[in-house]
C-alpha cells in the first residue's frame, strides 16, 4: 500500500481557498506557475485575518488571534512555525520576495475593526480600511508577481482595492446586518437621513435604498480611477483578477437597494470563473 505524501504549504493554502476564498483560488490559478505558492500564502492569510470574527463571540479571543500574527510578522512568534502551513507558507514568501512586513501589519491592524460593532465613521476612514486590507493585498500580489511593475500600478491597486471592499461588504451586509455591524459610512447615512439604528432596523427602505446607492456609488467611482489610472502591465494584472467581478456586484446593489438584506447579490459560481477567465485574457479590470 502507498502511503500518501504530505500536503505542501502551498497545496495546504490552496484547498483552504478552495473552500473559503474561491475567488482568489481561481486567480492563483490564473497567474504563473511558479508564483501560485507565494500568492496563495498571501490569500490563504488574507482569509485567516477576515474569518476571525465567524470565530470568535468576543473580541478579545479575536485579539489574540491577531496578536499571533503580529508576533509572526515581528520575529516573536512562540513556537514554530512550521505547524502552521499558512504561517510557515506567508514567511518564505516574504523572505523570497522581499515583502514589507509593516505593510502586512498594517493590514493586521485594520481587521481589528472587524471584531468590534463600532460603526465606520467617515468615507475617509472606509477608504483607509480598504486601502490597507483589500488594495495591500492587490499590491502585495503584485510585488510577487513583477516587482519592477508593482510600483507602475500601484495607483490603480489602490483604486481596485477600494472598489472591491465595497462590493465584498455589500455582498455581507446581510450577515454584518444580523451582527449589529455597520460599514456604510455614518457620513454616508446621515446623508439620507439615517442614523446606525435605523439603518439596522431595517424599516425606512426608501432611506435605506438611497445609503446602498450611494455606498455602492463610492465603490463605483473608485473603479472608475482605477481603470483612468492607465494600462495594467500583464505582469502584474493577476493581481487584479479579484477586483475584476466588482462592477456587477456594485451595478445590482445600486439597482436592487434595501431588498439586497433579501436577495443574494453574489453572481453563481460559473459566471464568477467565466468572467475572470476572460478578464485574464482582456487583461481589464
Amino acid at each position: 500500500m502507498v502511503e500518501a505524501k504530505p500536503a505542501t504549504n502551498q497545496e495546504t493554502c490552496l484547498a483552504m481557498l478552495r473552500d473559503s476564498d474561491r475567488d482568489r483560488y481561481l486567480a492563483c490559478l490564473l497567474s504563473p506557475e511558479d508564483k501560485r505558492g507565494a500568492l496563495a500564502a498571501l490569500y490563504a492569510f488574507n482569509a485567516e485575518l477576515a474569518r476571525i470574527r465567524d470565530l470568535v463571540h468576543e473580541p478579545l479571543p479575536g485579539e489574540v488571534r491577531l496578536q499571533y500574527w503580529r508576533d509572526l510578522l515581528e520575529g516573536s512568534a512562540h513556537g514554530s512555525t512550521a505547524a502552521n502551513p499558512v504561517a510557515s507558507a506567508l514567511l518564505t514568501a516574504i523572505e523570497t520576495h522581499r515583502l514589507p512586513r509593516k505593510t502586512l501589519i498594517d493590514m493586521i491592524e485594520a481587521r481589528t475593526f472587524d471584531l468590534y460593532d463600532d460603526p465606520m465613521e467617515t468615507r475617509l476612514s472606509l477608504e483607509g480600511y480598504a486601502g490597507e486590507t483589500a488594495s495591500a493585498l492587490i499590491q502585495l500580489a503584485s510585488l510577487v508577481l513583477s516587482p519592477e511593475e508593482a510600483a507602475r500600478s500601484a495607483d490603480a491597486a489602490g483604486h481596485a482595492g477600494v472598489a472591491q471592499a465595497v462590493a465584498g461588504l455589500l455582498l455581507l451586509m446581510p450577515l454584518y446586518r444580523r451582527r449589529g455591524q455597520v460599514y456604510i459610512p455614518l457620513q454616508i447615512l446621515s446623508a439620507t437621513g439615517l442614523n446606525r439604528d435605523t439603518f439596522l432596523a431595517g424599516e425606512d427602505r426608501q432611506r435605506i435604498s438611497a445609503a446602498i446607492e450611494a455606498f455602492a456609488g463610492l465603490g463605483r467611482e473608485h473603479l472608475a480611477k482605477a481603470r483612468a489610472a492607465g494600462p495594467i502591465a500583464p505582469a502584474v494584472f493577476p493581481a487584479f483578477l479579484p477586483a475584476t467581478l466588482a462592477e456587477p456586484v456594485l451595478f445590482r446593489a445600486q439597482k436592487l437597494g434595501a431588498v439586497l438584506f433579501d436577495r443574494p447579490l453574489q453572481p453563481p459560481q460559473w459566471r464568477r470563473q467565466l468572467s475572470m477567465a476572460l478578464s485574464a485574457v482582456r487583461r481589464k479590470i
